[in-house]
């Protein structure tokens, strides 16, 4: 006969799964419950099929909470769906949304700005970008910035970038800086021999004026 112990283990062990089948299905029945409200993308202007393709890829409410500023932006709807995608390929949530706000309203494209999510140069450096553009930089110099950050390949500061616009290089000279590596310092060199070349005077691009 069997000891009042032994039965207990063997009962505890074959009710287990059970037990954990009922957790799992509780958990899911919760969910269920209480589904993430995407009405603020509705809101946003954002249609229906968009809205629940991104009920699809399992977005949760603090992503619909960064989605509305870039929706009202100008972010089209599939330029949210792809921003999604993008950072939900890393297992990562998007909480982006006000850095591509202030990207799109810095004058950047919208297919500039899924590079930049392309190569995980959103974050904390879109503040910078967004600067670089508001001061006349093109998409493709802010471009090639992030892609040597990506890459973790020197690359010359934005504020070099401007002195050097600011000196009277072309955007295809800046490029070609940008992508040779050359340094702050090298830059450095570079705006003082134009500046010396100038008269000790530094040359200020005036836009809208004729000289």
């Amino acid at each position: 006969m069997s000891s009042p112990a032994k039965l207990h283990s063997v009962s505890w062990s074959a009710l287990w799964p059970c037990v954990v089948l009922a957790s799992v299905v509780a958990f899911v029945g919760c969910k269920k419950l209480h589904p993430t409200d995407l009405t603020p993308l509705d809101q946003a202007g954002m249609y229906f099929n968009s809205v629940e393709q991104l009920r699809e890829l399992g977005v949760t409410e603090p992503e619909v909470a960064q989605l509305v500023p870039a929706r009202q932006a100008g972010a089209s709807d599939q330029t949210c769906i792809e921003l999604v995608q993008i950072v939900h390929s890393r297992h990562e949530q998007f909480n982006d949304g006000q850095a591509v706000a202030g990207l799109l309203g810095a004058g950047l494209e919208e297919r500039s700005v899924l590079e930049l999510a392309r190569l995980n140069q959103l974050g904390l450096w879109s503040g910078e970008a967004q600067a670089m553009r508001l001061s006349g930089l093109s998409d493709k110099v802010i471009l090639a910035v992030a892609m040597r950050r990506a890459a973790h390949q020197p690359v010359l500061s934005s504020a070099k970038i401007a002195a050097l616009q600011n000196a009277g290089l072309s955007e295809k000279q800046i490029l070609a800086d940008i992508d040779g590596g050359v340094t702050d310092a090298q830059a450095n060199a570079v705006i003082a021999e134009r500046t010396n070349a100038a008269g000790g005077h530094s040359f200020v691009r005036q836009r809208g004026r004729r000289r």
